[in-house]
């Protein structure tokens, strides 16, 4: 892959990576880290990324590994600090609490109707914009707003 096509196919989802990332991690640091470390991995293999069909989607599971990934260590090393060590940092509890509250999101996302979880995965995580998803879809604008609605107080509901 040359350095023009991994700019072109890659760089430029830099934005929506980042959302998807600080969505998932809620900070802006382990967001950035965390597109950051997809970048690195990416460029390490670009000679792989040549056979890559859908590359959004390709660094996009990438990310949500990578943040799970973090997640998971974050809490592990918690785990493993003693208590004295561990009053200057991030409580394991609150850890936790971070960890359940993601899962619980993600549990209401996948129980949304299809068309919610569809058009709130195509503004929220693709970061389409309406007409792009009216497009796509062939939906109406206002339905796509309703549906939006609904999707985002579903999950508020829940978690």
């Amino acid at each position: 892959m040359t350095d023009k096509l991994f700019h072109t196919q890659y760089l430029s989802l830099a934005d929506a990576l980042y959302k998807v990332a600080f969505y998932i991690l809620e900070t802006q640091q382990d967001a950035e880290d965390a597109v950051q470390e997809l970048y690195l991995k990416l460029w390490k293999n670009k000679d792989v990324l040549d056979g890559i069909k859908n590359p959004k989607a390709y660094a996009m599971t990438i990310l949500r590994n990578l943040c799970l990934d973090r997640i998971r260590q974050s809490s592990r090393i918690a785990e493993e600090e003693p208590a004295e060590q561990n009053e200057g940092s991030t409580d394991p509890y609150r850890q936790m609490d971070e960890k359940e509250r993601l899962e619980k999101v993600l549990a209401a996302v996948k129980s949304l109707p299809e068309r919610q979880r569809e058009i709130l995965i195509l503004r929220t995580i693709q970061d389409l914009s309406f007409e792009e998803i009216t497009e796509r879809t062939g939906m109406n604008y206002l339905t796509i707003r309703v549906l939006l609605s609904r999707a985002r107080q579903t999950i508020r509901k829940k978690t």
